[in-house]
C-alpha cells in the first residue's frame, strides 16, 4: 500500500519537475495520480466495521512500475518539443483508470512503450520478471514492433490495425487509451503551431490522419462492449481533429 511518506516524495518529484520545467501536462497528470492514491490511504486509516481491510486498488506494484517507466524514458521527449515522455505514459495510465481498469491494466499503460521505444526484448525480460505475464501480454499487445531498425511506417501500421481486430479487451483498453491521449494532444498542438505539426510524422498529415480513423473503424470491430464509451470519445476527438485539419489551408 502507499505510504503518505511515499506520497510525499512523488509531490516533491512533481514539484521538482514544475520548478526546473514547468511542464504543467506532466504535473497534472502525475497530481491526478497521485489523488487516487491518497484517497485509497486516507480510505485505509478509517475505522471499519470488518476487521479485514479490502486490497488496496493502486499498491506497491503500481508505485514499481511508475518509478520504471521514468526510469526508462528518462531522456525521451514528446514529439516536437521538451516535455517529459513520462506525461504521455500518465496521461494513458489515467484514462485507463477512469475506464475501469485494473492494477495490471494501469501498470502495462504505463509501460506500454518501453519494448517498442526502450530495450526491445532486454526490456520485455525485465516487465516479465517484475508484472508478470499478464502485464507482459498487454504491453505486447500495445507494441507494433520491438525490433530496431522498426519496419516501414505503413507497413507497421496496417499490421498492427489487422491485431487489434482481435485484440482481448485489456489490450484494447490499454492502446485506445493511449490513441485519445495521442488525438488530445495532436488538437492542442494543432491549434498552435497549425500544419507544421505533421513535420513531425512519418506518416505525414494523409498517412497520420488516415491511422486514427482506421483505428477507430478497427476498435469497433473489436466489439468490446465495455470500451463503447472510451472509444466514442476517441471517435468524437479524432472527428474534430478531421474537421480542424479540413478547415485549416495547407
Amino acid at each position: 500500500m502507499a505510504t503518505l511518506g511515499a506520497l510525499g516524495l512523488r509531490v516533491g518529484f512533481a514539484r521538482k519537475v514544475e520548478m526546473n520545467h514547468g511542464h504543467d501536462k506532466l504535473n497534472h497528470d502525475l497530481d491526478k495520480l497521485l489523488g487516487m492514491m491518497f484517497m485509497i490511504q486516507s480510505v485505509s486509516s478509517q475505522p471499519r466495521f470488518s476487521s479485514k481491510a479490502p486490497k488496496p486498488v493502486l499498491g506497491q506494484r503500481f508505485e514499481k512500475a511508475l518509478l520504471l517507466a521514468n526510469k526508462l524514458h528518462r531522456t525521451q521527449t514528446r514529439k516536437g518539443g521538451d516535455i517529459p515522455y513520462v506525461s504521455h505514459l500518465l496521461g494513458v495510465c489515467s484514462i485507463v483508470l477512469e475506464n475501469g481498469g485494473s492494477e495490471d491494466e494501469a501498470i502495462a499503460a504505463l509501460l506500454h512503450d518501453a519494448v517498442e521505444d526502450q530495450g526491445g526484448a532486454k526490456t520485455r525480460k525485465l516487465i516479465q520478471k517484475q508484472f508478470g505475464e499478464t502485464v507482459t501480454a498487454i504491453v505486447d499487445g500495445c507494441s507494433d514492433t520491438d525490433v530496431t531498425p522498426k519496419p516501414p511506417w505503413r507497413e507497421r501500421k496496417e499490421t498492427y490495425l489487422a491485431h487489434v481486430v482481435t485484440a482481448p479487451l485489456s489490450v484494447c483498453l490499454v492502446s485506445a487509451a493511449d490513441k485519445l491521449h495521442n488525438v488530445r494532444t495532436l488538437i492542442t498542438d494543432f491549434q498552435q503551431v497549425g500544419n507544421h505539426i505533421w513535420e513531425r510524422f512519418k506518416g505525414g498529415k494523409d498517412g497520420t490522419m488516415w491511422y486514427y480513423r482506421a483505428l477507430v473503424e478497427a476498435y469497433h470491430k473489436a466489439n468490446h462492449q465495455a470500451l463503447t464509451p472510451l472509444v466514442d470519445t476517441l471517435n468524437r476527438h479524432v472527428t474534430q481533429l478531421e474537421s480542424m485539419v479540413k478547415s485549416t489551408k495547407a
